[in-house]
């Protein structure tokens, strides 16, 4: 196998489990080594600090396992078993909910994999050239799962891998093929598009706020911003909304919010859609026509690049929704950009709502859910935070 030497003194956090070497750190590295290729990463001294893929870039390496020299063997089997007994422990595999988050990347030890399960369909996102290589032996692995009950393995990471790592991948079954695309979340059911829709065709992530939100609407006018496929839009529907508008830029997402919408409440007339631009339709909505509105948009800054510029775009969303929201309103307001932490996006809706003017209170504070866990020494896992406020 493949050695990489640390510098001198970078190996501090590798003994404290942060999964991940910078190429800054990097000593000695082999003549011979590829992208994805296995490595064992030792310091100075000759200490053994863990095995894990390699790959060109600032993260150069993603440790598997710390303090050995090679991986046990099936490895990815253990792993994975791993990951759905805690999905068993945290009551997410049952009759009325067949749609979660197997692997989350670091959070599951498994840095560089994406795991969702879609009912029968596991679909596989490599983040890592090693993932990519090792693609055929995870889906192996998760037909081998007790009680999980996987036919299809979909592999989706076309827009996901290193595009510098030339892997030129293609989104495929690995196993099995497309029989069917419902889900079922929480006892609702959703057309999931992983074949071509964003992520893997379904943001499991807000499953636990989208329930939270099915509390707040019974009796209101609900605005459900950056809608994609309607999941906050169908759960407002079961909570007993008055009516619900779903906005988004994309044609093809309304158009999925109104299959959702139809396969859970047809012939509702509760419901309509619109594709039109978000801020356009915040600035050219009547005041006081909604009085629950979520928003939800796309990662405003994906890179620290972005960042300053992202903040400007949460501040101006926000001051937008508090300038048109009625008096005593629901506002649930999100930012996915791993970037900016829960401290910034705060600090953007504070001010957002100081410029309109508004008395706003904070109800709840929102993140991830359990089975996108966060690895407490790779606290970059955090990435969803969320604010449910009322808007006076």
């Amino acid at each position: 196998m493949h050695k990489i030497i640390l510098k001198k003194g970078k190996e501090d956090s590798l003994l404290r489990h942060h999964p991940w070497v910078f190429s800054g750190a990097i000593g000695r590295l082999p003549d011979s080594i590829e992208e994805g290729d296995l490595c064992v990463v030792e310091a100075q001294d000759g200490r053994v600090l863990g095995v894990g893929h390699y790959q060109i870039g600032s993260i150069a390496v993603r440790i598997l396992e710390f303090g050995v020299s090679d991986l046990p063997e099936d490895f990815y089997y253990k792993r994975l078993l791993n990951a759905f007994s805690l999905r068993k422990t945290l009551g997410l595999i049952r009759e009325d909910n067949d749609c979660f988050r197997l692997v989350h990347g670091e959070g599951d030890f498994l840095p560089g994999l994406v795991v969702d399960i879609y009912g029968q369909t596991a679909v596989v996102q490599a983040h890592s050239p090693g993932m990519h290589f090792a693609r055929n032996a995870i889906a192996e692995a998760l037909t081998r799962l007790p009680e999980a009950r996987l036919k299809n393995v979909y592999y989706k990471s076309e827009t996901t891998l290193p595009y510098k790592a030339h892997l030129d991948p293609e989104n495929e079954y690995l196993i099995g093929s497309y029989d069917g695309n419902i889900a079922v979340e929480n006892g609702l059911s959703f057309n999931i598009d992983w074949l071509r829709g964003q992520k893997t065709g379904f943001f499991v992530d807000q499953r636990e706020n989208r329930a939270l939100l099915q509390k707040y609407a019974a009796g209101r006018n609900v605005l459900n911003m950056f809608c994609y496929t309607g999941g906050f839009s169908v759960y407002a529907m079961r909570g007993g909304a008055k009516s619900v508008d779903s906005v988004d830029s994309s044609a093809k997402a309304a158009q999925l919010t109104d299959a959702n919408i139809a396969l859970n409440f047809p012939d509702d007339t509760r419901h309509r859609t619109f594709a039109v631009d978000a801020f356009k339709f915040l600035a050219e909505m009547e005041k006081d026509e909604y009085d629950l509105i979520i928003l939800d948009p796309p990662a405003f800054a994906k890179h620290r690049s972005a960042l300053k510029n992202g903040l400007m775009g949460y501040r101006r969303l926000n001051a937008r929704a508090f300038e048109k929201i009625r008096p005593g309103g629901i506002l649930f307001t999100f930012s996915c950009s791993q970037v900016v932490t829960r401290e910034m996006f705060r600090l953007a809706v504070f001010t957002a709502a100081a410029q309109s003017g508004r008395k706003v209170r904070i109800l709840h504070q929102l993140t991830q859910p359990a089975d996108h866990p966060i690895d407490i020494s790779h606290p970059e896992g955090e990435y969803l935070k969320g604010l449910v406020l009322q808007v006076d």
